[in-house]
């Protein structure tokens, strides 16, 4: 991956120069360590920037980069990984070509088909590419979202780049936080795509196109998540399908193990990585190293799994032990590579992990991401089955008691504790139908954490955020499967917004490290869209066909683990001995009052409890690290928003 940046002219008025575009590159420095370049069209009507992290081509790969003729300019993040048979079908279709990277297939496609190229391209990428003879600018995004690409206007220009920091330099000011979206990440853990945090600050939204040209900026979909209206499921046996699933991720893996550089994968222990770990491993002759992380707290730690696989396998292992005093002292520098709130302290020993990867000499690693929103494997799907299947009776008696099984740890004897399971899990048990019925009760929950905003934010907050979602989703989604449907909310909203960016590629990036993700192959997407969602989970046995597909790769203890979600210490990170300087200052009475963000008042008696060492609701925990982590985003971007601008790479402004 690298980092990508620039500038055009959206009319005749404005003349763009090398200076500015040179300007945004030092905050993109972390993504691309490895060299950097700048194109100015002769006309100064677009400049484009790049920082590259040489993966593939280390020799030729430099960027931006042309055609022949240089009719045609990209700067590229990310990865084509059917480059070489792209390139062989362009070669025979007349295309020269003056290196071997797999950028050079960007400008060449474009060439042979058009805006149609992006179709042609198995991948993870944002690219942004300058048609000089038609004066036109491209901007487009990878099927699922797995690279960012944002962008604003100031004026008569278009601002473009991987993060928003890159783009501060270009601004007159600070940028502001938008309501809207801070109600959108208490809601969904992260601002809904387009949406950023900051206002008039956008993203190009996965498997999107923008198009400026002419003075209009035009934007088109070329791929969505799309499931059957008609019950129109793959036919075949279950061992049969369970082999082309097969098939499809070992071609998946395979492909994503192309690099000029060692390739990594991570392995925590459970069914996707160990699955993908056992794909490398049957499909690559090359020594495997593999990488994992563990912790004190013997709830969260997956150590055990992880021996096994690694003696299973017989693979190389690195390994981190993360302590609470390390998401302390690193939660800020999450928060600046974030861009964003978070609602929960993960993404941190993330970025731990990537360290520890590029500490050992690798810039690229396989992981087990997007298994779980493809092939149902998420306890989610299952509470919205049992509840689907509660609210064709809600009056029994018994039904809600399969949550149990779900959850065990409940406690359904009394008859306090059944009055909280109906109370709770009923939510919306009157209207099965309606669009968002399988995340209503996480919905819900997120979004008690808003009753410690502000009356100010509260009076910008014009339209609930459920509603605005559930309001624009695709036509044919009330056709779907409720399956389905759980599934489609669940990769727009959760994994597209927060899993692949706040824990995933700015936590990569944030060490120089490419993440590649086989179960996020658009082929195996499609295959799995289209499978019967019996095949995905049956009665509750979750990814029952990707089971079938590994069950000759795998020990049965992987195999029929029950899923234990990733999670990290939040509030004992922070108060189990005595808090950081800088959690005291940003949640002090004055700074919150300063901000107007947050209720002081409220604010401060859950800190009160937390430094107290109390046990408090699973809420209040989200609810403090969202405050502190927003808290964060003002300091960085807003206070110290000079400070960031000459900030460079991976530095931030001082808490101190």
């Amino acid at each position: 991956m690298c980092g990508i940046n620039g500038i055009a002219a959206i009319t005749g008025q404005t003349n763009i120069s090398e200076r500015d575009v040179r300007s945004m590159l030092p905050s993109l420095h972390h993504r691309g360590p490895d060299g950097s370049g700048v194109y100015l069209d002769p006309k100064q009507r677009i400049g484009l920037g790049h920082t590259r992290l040489s993966i593939i081509d280390l020799a030729g790969g430099a960027q931006p980069m042309s055609n022949e003729d240089q009719t045609v300019w990209v700067t590229f993040n990310g990865e084509i990984f059917n480059y070489i048979e792209l390139r062989k079908t362009l070669v025979k279709d007349g295309h020269r070509f003056h290196s071997h990277s797999d950028t050079e297939v960007i400008v060449h496609a474009y060439e042979q088909y058009g805006d149609d190229f992006v179709q042609q391209l198995n991948g993870q990428f944002a690219i942004a590419l300058w048609d000089n003879s038609r004066q036109r600018l491209v901007l487009v995004r990878d099927r699922v979202g797995i690279l960012p690409l944002f962008y604003t206007r100031q004026g008569d220009r278009l601002l473009f780049a991987s993060e928003i920091k890159a783009l501060l330099p270009q601004l007159a000011q600070a940028p502001r936080i938008s309501a809207a979206a801070l109600d959108q990440v208490f809601t969904f853990w992260a601002a809904r795509s387009p949406n950023t945090l900051f206002e008039d600050i956008f993203e190009v939204q996965p498997g999107h196109m923008l198009v400026l040209e002419q003075g209009r900026l035009r934007e088109s979909t070329y791929w969505d998540w799309r499931f059957p209206e008609q019950d129109d499921y793959h036919v075949g046996l279950d061992a049969d399908l369970a082999e082309r699933l097969y098939d499809l991720l070992a071609d998946a893996t395979s492909i994503r193990l192309r690099a000029d550089v060692p390739v990594g994968a991570y392995l925590s222990g459970g069914l996707d990585s160990s699955a993908l770990v056992a794909l490398i491993r049957r499909h690559s002759d090359a020594p495997l190293r593999t990488f994992s992380i563990g912790f004190e707290q013997q709830s969260l730690d997956e150590s055990v799994f992880q021996k096994q696989m690694i003696e299973h396998l017989g693979v190389e292992n690195s390994r981190i032990v993360c302590q609470n005093n390390d998401i302390a002292e690193n939660f800020p520098a999450t928060i600046f590579h974030a861009e964003s709130p978070i609602l929960r302290t993960a993404p941190t020993p993330m970025r731990q992990l990537s360290g520890l990867v590029r500490a050992s000499g690798y810039k690229v690693v396989l992981t087990g991401e997007g298994a779980d929103e493809a092939l149902g494997g998420y306890d989610l799907f299952k509470e919205a089955k049992i509840r689907q299947f509660w609210a064709r009776r809600p009056e029994s008696e018994w039904r809600p008691l399969l949550l149990k099984a779900l959850y065990p740890y409940l406690e359904t004897s009394g008859a306090q504790a059944k009055t909280y399971l109906r109370n709770y899990y009923s939510i919306g048990l009157d209207q099965p139908e309606q669009p968002g019925f399988s995340h209503l009760t996480r919905w819900f929950t997120t979004s008690q954490c808003k009753v410690f905003f502000s009356q100010d934010l509260n009076a910008k907050l014009r339209e609930n955020a459920v509603d605005q979602l559930t309001g624009h989703l695709p036509p044919a989604f009330g056709n779907w499967h409720t399956f389905n449907r759980a599934q489609y909310l669940e990769a727009k909203t959760l994994m597209g917004d927060y899993l692949l960016c706040s824990q995933g590629d700015r936590m990569l990036m944030a060490n120089s490290v490419e993440g590649r993700f086989p179960f996020l192959d658009h082929r195996v997407i499609e295959f799995a869209n289209r499978l019967n969602p019996r095949l995905k989970m049956r009665a509750l046995n979750e990814k029952y066909l990707f089971k079938q597909a590994m069950k000759n790769q795998l020990p049965r203890q992987i195999l029929e683990r029950h899923k234990q979600p990733y999670r990290a210490p939040d509030i004992p990170a922070f108060f189990s001995d005595h808090p950081p300087a800088y959690v005291n200052d940003l949640l002090s009475e004055d700074k919150l009052k300063d901000y107007g963000y947050f209720d002081a008042q409220k604010v401060g008696f859950l800190l009160k409890k937390a430094s107290r060492g109390s046990s408090i609701a699973y809420k209040d925990n989200m609810a403090l690290v969202g405050v502190l982590s927003t808290q964060l985003c003002h300091y960085f971007f807003i206070e110290q928003f000079s400070q960031t601008i000459r900030a460079a790479g991976s530095s931030y402004p001082s808490l101190t």
